[in-house]
């Protein structure tokens, strides 16, 4: 696909997804996908990439992780695309990652992943016509601005007994698209494909069902917190049914820290860590009223914990039968720091798994681990092609 003619979203569609015309077939388009891919993630702070050879099992070739210089991408959005070329084209050549079969990671708070209900059309092209209306009155933006896919899930009826059509939409807004494309076009990226990054974390948390299996009962629930956002998706083992990203991250905690107990970021960035830390087995705190810095962070945690909670809600009241929570994969830079798990599982109160990305990829001798590993869930999901 020539990305600068013609932009869709195929390929952000986990596998089973019926494109459209003008599109290859479904079976047709995995043998399009190359076998070995680079996933690459872009965060505000880090640039992280994973070649990985899918044939058969999936095994890793390699892994990279370099900083970002700040304001070049901000809450996943591109910034200045001019110095977030030279920053690919240095991560690349540094770390000799192949400049083909590059799939790239998209993931900001203007996304739209929803399964929605649609009056049962027959005629093909007004139930198209039909669906594109819904996606643009959910995204609020004119045909020019947003770039639209959707996929036909199933079929039911509404609370009135008339017949539905239920539908899989994701929508994003072309200029954000567009800004990606012109920094990876200047690093002389090959892009075999462009990605959410919410798809990218539901494959590094657990692999996808078999065809004809029986639906899950219990929502798969994966969360990835990162320097200025989280991701959340939520998924029914085979399709992804709803999506959002958090404008929450890191660098909340160290914000309010800096601010709270008037220290520089640098300092604030370190020191919440330490002091969050539980006491050791060895040596038990005795009981006492929190630290003002604890207390800081435990507010932040608190934070977060609302967000999801109240992204959950929506989900649920959104769908006819909606899946329970009972269970959530957890990755991200606040999925190494001990003691963070343990609170937000208390808040929350559901467990926490901290997906391991490495479980469902074979090393290649030599190949590193880089630790920590958590963050790498999404780069590896990226990668990964089921």
């Amino acid at each position: 696909m020539d990305f600068k003619q013609e932009i869709k979203l195929s390929n952000l569609i986990p596998k089973g997804f019926a494109p459209k015309k003008k599109q290859p077939r479904v079976d047709e388009r995995h043998h399009l996908m190359p076998k070995e891919l680079v996933g690459l993630k872009i965060d505000s702070a880090t640039l992280s990439a994973a070649q990985i050879v899918n044939n058969g099992d999936k095994r890793l070739v390699k892994l990279a992780r370099a900083p970002l210089a700040s304001g070049i991408v901000s809450a996943g959005e591109v910034r200045n695309p001019e110095a977030l070329a030279g920053a690919l084209n240095e991560f690349f050549a540094k770390n000799s990652l192949p400049r083909r079969g590059v799939r790239l990671g998209l993931g900001n708070s203007r996304i739209l992943v929803r399964v929605t209900e649609i009056p049962a059309i027959a005629d093909p092209s007004q139930l198209d016509n039909a669906i594109r209306f819904r996606a643009f009155e959910m995204i609020s933006a004119s045909p020019d601005e947003a770039v639209i896919d959707y996929r036909v899930v199933g079929s039911a009826t509404d609370s009135e007994g008339n017949p539905v059509t239920r539908v899989l939409l994701v929508a994003t807004y072309r200029d954000s698209i567009d800004r990606y494309l012109a920094a990876t076009d200047a690093a002389s990226l090959d892009l075999a494909g462009i990605d959410l990054e919410a798809f990218a974390l539901l494959r590094a948390a657990r692999e996808p069902a078999p065809p004809g299996h029986e639906l899950e009962t219990s929502a798969l629930v994966a969360i990835s917190v990162e320097r200025e956002r989280t991701t959340l998706a939520i998924s029914d083992g085979e399709i992804c049914h709803f999506a959002r990203v958090l404008e929450w991250g890191e660098a909340n905690i160290e914000g309010a820290v800096s601010q709270g107990l008037r220290i520089p970021p640098a300092e604030a960035a370190t020191a919440w860590r330490e002091a969050f830390s539980p006491a050791s087995e060895d040596t038990p705190a005795e009981p006492s009223e929190p630290s003002p810095l604890a207390h800081i962070v435990s507010q932040q945690l608190q934070t977060l914990s609302r967000e999801i909670q109240k992204s959950l809600r929506f989900y649920q009241s959104e769908q006819a039968s909606p899946l329970q929570v009972d269970q959530v994969f957890f990755a991200g830079s606040l999925a190494d720091v001990p003691g963070v798990v343990e609170k937000l599982q208390g808040d929350l109160r559901f467990g926490l798994t901290v997906i391991d990305p490495f479980a469902r990829l074979r090393l290649d001798p030599g190949t590193p681990r880089l630790e920590p590993a958590s963050d790498l869930s999404v780069a590896i999901g990226l990668g990964i092609e089921d």
